[in-house]
């Protein structure tokens, strides 16, 4: 809790989940040309940050699922994906100040639905380098 309490306030006080959001819409809208409609964030304990994109799909996605080939657009959507993780997973690090251990994206054509989950490495927090750590 404290992780997300002090990101906020690196922030100068606006709300880091919403710039999180943001930030995801936007580099969705640059890397796959459209961006999601709805999007919001959450942290999921101190580690990890999931960020959840409504309708999200492109227009020959959504022709896909309608023609019954969602797994196709899972497959695509996860290729696209990799190719860009080098952009997503460095704006994660810069607005959360935190060094991203994992990152995944997932994505529900049916339900028109993205998911990017990133997980940070753990927090020295006595502050010296060899103190206890925390996620």
């Amino acid at each position: 809790m404290a992780d997300t309490q002090g990101a906020q306030r690196e922030l100068g006080g606006s709300n880091i989940l919403n710039a999180v959001s943001n930030a995801m819409v936007s580099l969705h809208k640059e890397q796959f040309g459209r961006g999601p409609t709805r999007a919001r964030s959450n942290f999921a304990g101190s580690d990890t940050l999931v960020c959840l994109l409504e309708d999200a799909l492109l227009p020959a996605e959504h022709a896909m699922v309608q023609m019954g080939d969602k797994q196709r657009v899972i497959e695509s959507r996860s290729y696209l994906q990799t190719a860009t993780t080098t952009e997503f997973v460095e704006t994660i690090e810069e607005l959360v100040h935190r060094k991203v251990r994992a990152f995944a994206s997932a994505v529900d054509p049916e339900a028109n639905v993205v998911w990017e989950i990133f997980t940070f490495e753990a927090i020295d927090v006595s502050g010296d380098g060899h103190g206890p750590v925390t996620t």
